[in-house]
């Protein structure tokens, strides 16, 4: 079983910084170890969207709308990955999810608030 937990959410001001770390523990065993991990958010009312991703092979993915403010990094020998937020603006206010692609299974962590206010 993979157990998956962020940490670092809060409230900050417009134009503050955030660092968000999660760490996923348990039975990483996969050949492949983990494939993919990334950063996902939800709005009140909104979908859930893709913030940011990290490969094994450290090739990153980022939303447009998080594109030079946010930065993902991995350690692969820890199995953990943070998200660096500056910039930050009121509409990155969301709750944060941690997801671990582990193949063929993702494993989801229960989430961190974000709060921004203007």
């Amino acid at each position: 079983q993979v157990k998956v937990v962020e940490s670092g959410g809060g409230l900050v001001q417009n134009g503050g910084s955030l660092s968000l770390s999660c760490a996923a523990t348990g039975s990483i065993d996969s050949p492949l170890g983990i494939y993919i991990m990334g950063w996902y958010r939800q709005a009140p009312g909104k979908q859930r969207e893709m913030v940011a991703e990290v490969t094994a092979a450290g090739r990153t993915y980022y939303a447009d709308s998080v594109l030079g403010r946010f930065t993902i990094n991995r350690d692969n020998h820890k199995h953990t990955v943070t998200l660096q937020m500056d910039n930050l603006k009121p509409e990155d206010t969301a709750t944060y999810y941690c997801k671990v692609i582990i193949t063929p299974y993702d494993y989801w962590g229960p989430g961190t608030q974000v709060t921004v206010s203007s």
